[in-house]
């Protein structure tokens, strides 16, 4: 019998937190985070051992697992790992252990915080790893309430509307999710909830645009999509910083992941049918998400808001389902969940350093010996990345999405590189205004001479995790090509789906 490796992924976590919760005593806040730590560790590590088994060529499953459950409710224990699946497993476990070394062990209740994130790192593995729409829905929602909590409980000074915004955006969000798979089993008459295209072949054309448009707008609000981003922003500015990594690097990919695995994965016919108002709906958040991030005047927002126009070019490459498009929009999700961490790390640091993150406020940041060198010289790192600058990972994203998508949707793929040279625009007016001019932390005034402003050191150990981060950047702009070879054979058979269903017959007729 082969050694469940899946399972074991999801409980090194899932035990982990167990363990933290059933701690005996009180243990100390050190104990607590070097507990995480190890076992974040231990995740990191073991999804590093599925390579060795994987062959990212193939199209299908691999390391499959499957178990009896909930026979009667259509709901079994199926796992399984593509390339796209094992990629975003592999970032979860990067950023999931970064979000653990750089949380404070100064933060109340360290236990219950700890354990909450072990939570959901497991949560969002099951997801990607899940093989039956029910369990996927199950992870999914599984790191709702942990992450209300850890925004809730651990947020700004207005983490409770933050809170409260996010959870029911969320929660209608899985509300969508959850009608369109019933819906799916019902249409087709068929209570297996195994994710099987051919199953939803059966169903009428209409029947699968509504179903899929559920699914859409479902995921649309998690990645966030224009107009249901109002609740990111929110959520970002009162999180800290931890979770935002979180956030930004892992949990908007489970919205991502489901327009790939999901609609197009389920119904390529009825995808390939409003593809173009897809394409449309992706240019116009792009170009949303850029000029609001130019409005901003807090870096956080700024960064947050930045997320709903890079989102927006995941949409474009699944919308045009090319296979470099493809392949672009899982370099994308990777590209952006390592840079938006980066930028989440180093606010942090400016925030902790200064007590503000106000644009009109810092200025001279860069000044080498008062200020935040270090801490500027990698933002604009991640500025330069998150812009498409050749070498690192946002450029090969980039470039793959547009190549893809340009000669299937020309005018939405331009509208959409008119977002990527505004990403320059406000990444550009960040770091001219925080790190360069004169060091000041305060309004300049006459009366209040700038300087004077002398900023406390920020040791070598707290910026290892954002020089990490900046170096696998690097990494990934310069070699993507190892991970193309993890997810070619995914992203191409997904590109083919949209054919193999023409060839076999339009929907309905199976039926009929």
């Amino acid at each position: 019998m082969s050694l469940p490796m899946l399972s074991i992924l999801l409980l090194i976590s899932f035990a982990g937190a167990l363990a933290l919760i059933l701690w005996p005593g009180v243990p100390c806040p050190e104990t607590s985070k070097r507990f995480s730590l190890v076992t974040l560790a231990a995740q990191l590590l073991w999804s590093c051992a599925l390579l060795i088994p994987f062959d990212g060529h193939l199209a299908g499953m691999q390391l499959q697992e499957q178990a009896s459950w909930l026979g009667s409710l259509g709901l079994d224990y199926r796992l399984g790992l593509d390339g796209l699946a094992l990629s975003l497993v592999l970032i979860n476990g990067i950023l999931s252990l970064v979000a653990a070394a750089v949380s404070s062990t100064g933060t109340p209740r360290p236990r219950l915080y700890f354990a909450l994130l072990l939570i959901i790192s497991a949560a969002v593995n099951g997801a990607f790893l899940a093989e039956n729409t029910l369990l996927f829905f199950l992870f999914y929602e599984l790191e709702l309430i942990p992450l209300w909590l850890l925004i809730a409980i651990w947020g700004g000074r207005n983490r409770a509307y933050a809170a409260t915004k996010f959870l029911i955006f969320t929660a209608v969000s899985g509300v969508l999710i959850l009608v369109a798979f019933l819906g799916l089993a019902l249409a087709s008459g068929d209570l297996d909830f195994s994710i099987l295209p051919d199953q939803a072949r059966q169903l009428g054309l209409g029947t699968q645009l509504a179903l899929m448009a559920a699914l859409v707008v479902g995921f649309g609000i998690k990645i966030p999509l224009f107009p249901f981003h109002s609740w990111l922003p929110d959520a970002h500015t009162e999180a800290s910083t931890p979770i935002s990594v979180l956030l930004a690097g892992v949990l908007l990919k489970l919205g991502t992941y489901g327009l790939l695995r999901f609609c197009l994965g389920l119904f390529p016919d009825a995808w390939a049918l409003m593809s173009p108002y897809l394409a449309g709906w992706a240019a116009v958040s792009v170009l949303f998400g850029s000029l609001a991030a130019i409005a901003q005047t807090d870096m956080k927002r700024m960064v947050a808001y930045s997320s709903v126009g890079h989102m927006g070019y995941v949409l474009l490459a699944t919308a045009a389902a090319t296979p470099v498009s493809l392949l672009g929009a899982l370099f994308q999700m990777i590209a952006h969940g390592l840079i938006s961490g980066l930028m989440f790390l180093l606010v942090g640091v400016v925030y902790s350093a200064t007590g503000t993150r106000d644009l009109t406020v810092l200025r001279g940041l860069m000044n080498p010996q008062r200020g935040l060198p270090l801490t500027g010289s990698l933002m604009v790192l991640a500025v330069m990345a998150s812009a498409g600058i050749p070498g690192m990972a946002g450029f090969v994203a980039e470039f793959m999405i547009f190549r893809g998508s340009l000669l299937t949707f020309p005018l939405a793929t331009l509208l959409s590189m008119v977002g990527s040279g505004l990403t320059a625009v406000y990444f550009l007016l960040l770091v001219n205004r925080v790190f360069f001019g004169r060091l000041a932390v305060t309004p300049v005034r006459p009366d209040s001479p700038t300087h004077n402003v002398l900023l406390p050191a920020v040791p070598l150990i707290h910026q290892l995790p954002a020089m990490a981060l900046a170096l696998v950047v690097f990494v990934v702009g310069l070699w993507p090509q190892g991970l193309a070879d993890l997810a070619v054979g995914s992203t191409t058979a997904l590109s083919t789906l949209p054919q193999q269903m023409a060839l076999a017959g339009r929907p309905g007729e199976a039926a009929g």
